[in-house]
């Protein structure tokens, strides 16, 4: 199977090196052609545009916000207008269910298949094959992409035809690994004012009440004040936040403590946190309550 790769940042390059490691044929384009370069160094083909990426029976984009993956996908020599019939795009972005429906619409009328796959794991997790997989698109669609899931991750979850319900769920996970990373943030700001280490007190809790990977991974973080570099970049963190709203908007389903977070995240970049990791967002209360700034 030859697969297309757009999109090289921490998530995607790591993912496309796990399918070449796997023995597929990989051709990778992105905007930074150093990204290109160092897949090209384990096995991959570069490709000069996008056109170039979509030449083979699969293509993935793993790309930041909406904007990037309608640019790829609707634009001049984009994805719709290149990708072979019959072949596929399996989206790993975390986009609005919106950009989910249109996308899935316009492959449809263009004889192409059309997978949403985002992924839950930080960038270590994507390294090692380990990202959990949440998919969803036609059953014919889905097994033929399987394969593919199965080298990048360590389960894939199938969520039905209807692609948009992949990314409803990627984005309320985000909200809720964002309202634990606050809750934990300013828990630790109460006891360590107190003078309680905030490494024990992590341990404690992991080890009684929240023994879960995102307490574990967040709290870390937090108690480390392990900020930079960027995992996962606060900017992407409050783009998450707003597509629970606007998704809650479109459900009319009240996100109250969504609200919060996306008001705590316009405080950490309005105060030089945008290059920060979005768990830098739990550390605002200690800074409210007399610590230094996590920037």
């Amino acid at each position: 199977m030859r697969i297309g790769f757009i999109g090289l940042g921490n998530m995607g390059a790591a993912m496309a090196a796990n399918l070449l490691k796997a023995g597929y044929e990989v051709t990778a384009y992105n905007r930074s052609p150093e990204k290109v370069a160092a897949l090209v160094a384990q096995g991959a083909r570069p490709a000069a545009s996008v056109a170039d990426a979509c030449q083979g029976d699969v293509v993935i984009t793993m790309l930041a916000n909406d904007i990037a993956v309608e640019a790829v996908t609707f634009g001049e020599g984009g994805i719709l207008a290149t990708l072979p019939t019959g072949a596929i795009h399996v989206s790993s972005s975390t986009v609005s269910t919106a950009l989910a429906e249109r996308l899935n619409q316009a492959h449809t009328e263009a004889g192409q298949g059309f997978v949403a796959a985002p992924v839950f794991g930080r960038p270590e997790a994507a390294a090692a094959a380990k990202l959990f997989v949440v998919a969803a698109g036609t059953p014919s669609t889905l097994e033929a992409v399987t394969p593919i899931f199965d080298a990048i991750g360590q389960r894939t979850f199938v969520l039905g035809e209807e692609p948009p319900a992949a990314n409803l769920v990627k984005i309320s996970g985000n909200f809720l690994i964002a309202s634990v990373i606050e809750s934990l943030g300013e828990a630790m700001a109460l006891v360590s004012k107190a003078g309680v280490d905030k490494q024990q007190y992590l341990e404690l809790l992991t080890s009684t009440l929240f023994d879960a990977p995102v307490y574990r991974t967040y709290g870390g973080l937090l108690a480390r004040e392990q900020f930079s570099p960027a995992g996962f970049a606060a900017t992407l963190g409050l783009k998450d936040v707003k597509l629970a709203l606007s998704a809650g908007d479109e459900l009319q389903v009240p996100l109250p403590v969504a609200s919060l977070l996306r008001d705590r995240f316009l405080t950490l970049l309005a105060t030089g946190g945008s290059d920060l990791d979005w768990s830098a967002v739990g550390a605002l209360s200690a800074w409210e309550a007399g610590s230094k700034h996590p920037a």
